[in-house]
């Protein structure tokens, strides 16, 4: 299990010739809470924005992101209907997460992914404040199926409330 935000600031370099492209800034994730890519860092001010699809990804490590060679490089125009974990108009981070019956969990701080190339998103975790987070620790939520990516909320079925509950006991007992 891996934090999406520990891929961020990550170098990204070409295997074909050791060549460092830029450095991760932002991770794609599609509606179904798949990641799509990697965003990268622009060189240029008036230059468009690249991304690296996560397809073509060889491997995230430590300590860099490695790519075959300059040509799995694209321009993020090319892609419509995608959120940004931490920028641009459809971030996700930071959003409230709620059940479908009104109960608010916490807000968006992270989440978490299955393994070194996983594409799904396993788990989120939450926040309620940096006093609460001192106090009590984060929240953790598990990935379950009709979750919705809304433009203010993130809604997420009744069940989270229960899971929330449950990992929370954990976490204490």
């Amino acid at each position: 299990m891996q934090k999406a935000r520990d891929i961020i600031g990550l170098p990204v370099i070409e295997v074909d010739n050791g060549k460092k492209w830029s450095t991760v800034k932002d991770i794609l994730f599609d509606n179904q809470w798949v990641m799509q890519g990697l965003l990268l860092e622009s060189k240029h001010w008036f230059s468009s924005p690249k991304y690296v699809a996560w397809d073509e990804i060889l491997s995230i490590g430590p300590d860099a992101v490695t790519i075959p060679n300059e040509s799995v490089l694209r321009t993020l125009e090319d892609e419509t209907g995608m959120n940004l974990l931490f920028g641009g108009k459809n971030k996700i981070f930071g959003l409230p997460i709620v059940t479908v019956n009104g109960h608010m969990l916490g807000n968006l701080e992270d989440v978490y992914i299955d393994g070194k190339l996983g594409r799904k998103v396993i788990g989120y975790e939450l926040t309620d404040g940096l006093i609460s987070d001192l106090r009590e620790g984060r929240k953790w939520i598990p990935h379950t199926d009709g979750v919705t990516v809304g433009e203010d909320t993130i809604i997420v079925p009744v069940q989270a409330a229960h899971e929330l509950a449950e990992t929370e006991q954990f976490f204490q007992g």
